[in-house]
């Protein structure tokens, strides 16, 4: 199991010298990858319909993923990059082609792409994208960014896209992975049909463990092998003492996990540099690197 690292985007600011020493901090630990959360928009939460909530508000600080791992790609050497996830949707698609393929090629191959169709409408709206059929339409996203990354010249008519005997330049040595987040029905079939992994926002217990018994059965109907798609489990700091997070690490690696992201946010810690102290505890607890 690949143990990495949740960036700490609502905790870090914006100094690029504090986000370059987290980056070769983790790097130097021996984590294998840092995953960063998406949100172009942070949308004041006061007067909002009854019903609208979300995690993050105008007031959270969010670098841009590509953007962050394309700076953070020529400061560190080995460290996998990871959206954790993208929101695909609200993004032209062959503009996302482009900048993964772009960030992969800069980083050595070092891009996983998770994707997502998000929960805030306001941040579709000023995108000037349909909040309403984002799912419908991230998976013919996705089905259109594989064939960018692996096609010099593609004649493309699908229900929402259209590309007229064109492609990109440099395109990628390798079709970068693709991942889902999310848990509704419907994306557990996009994923077993078209995912190479997925990031469950679950516990590692019993009803999880059906879950990914039964997503792997589909992937099997659908002519794929269960090691196609990978599972990228998570802990918190938050979550007890090192033991406990030794003991859920376990948990995650007994479900079959073949990835694991660390988040040490919203644990109270005072400054960028707790931040990375907290990961060199992690990485004792857990064994990182040895």
């Amino acid at each position: 199991m690949r143990i990495g690292v949740i960036f700490p985007q609502t905790e870090i600011g914006s100094d690029p010298s504090v986000l370059r020493d987290y980056a070769q901090a983790a790097e130097g630990l021996g984590f294998n990858h840092l995953l960063a959360y998406d949100h172009v928009l942070g949308a004041e939460p006061s007067g909002r319909p009854p019903g609208w909530r979300g995690a993050y508000t105008n007031v959270s600080n969010f670098h841009e993923p590509l953007t962050l791992f394309a700076y953070l790609g020529a400061i560190t050497r080995r460290i996998e990059f990871v959206t954790g996830i993208l929101i695909l949707p609200q993004r032209q698609t062959a503009l996302v082609a482009k900048q993964a393929a772009e960030v992969d090629i800069l980083t050595g191959g070092r891009l996983r792409l998770g994707v997502g169709i998000g929960w805030n409408h306001v941040e579709y709206e000023a995108l000037n994208e349909n909040f309403h059929n984002r799912g419908r339409r991230s998976e013919e996203q996705v089905r259109l960014l594989r064939m960018l990354w692996t096609n010099e010249l593609i004649d493309f008519q699908g229900k929402w896209h259209r590309i007229d005997r064109a492609g990109l330049k440099p395109l990628p040595q390798r079709p970068i992975p693709i991942w889902f987040g999310g848990g509704a029905p419907e994306v557990l079939k996009r994923i077993s049909r078209h995912g190479d992994g997925w990031f469950p926002q679950a516990q590692p217990d019993q009803a999880l463990q059906r879950t990914i018994e039964n997503l792997r059965a589909e992937a099997l109907a659908a002519g794929r092998t269960a090691e196609d798609i990978g599972i990228e489990g998570r802990v918190s700091i938050t979550s007890g003492t090192p033991e406990d997070w030794a003991r859920l690490a376990e948990q995650w690696r007994a479900l079959g996990a073949t990835h694991l992201g660390v988040n040490t946010m919203s644990a109270g810690l005072a400054s960028p540099r707790d931040h990375i102290e907290a990961i060199r505890r992690v990485k004792d607890a857990l064994g990182v690197g040895a």
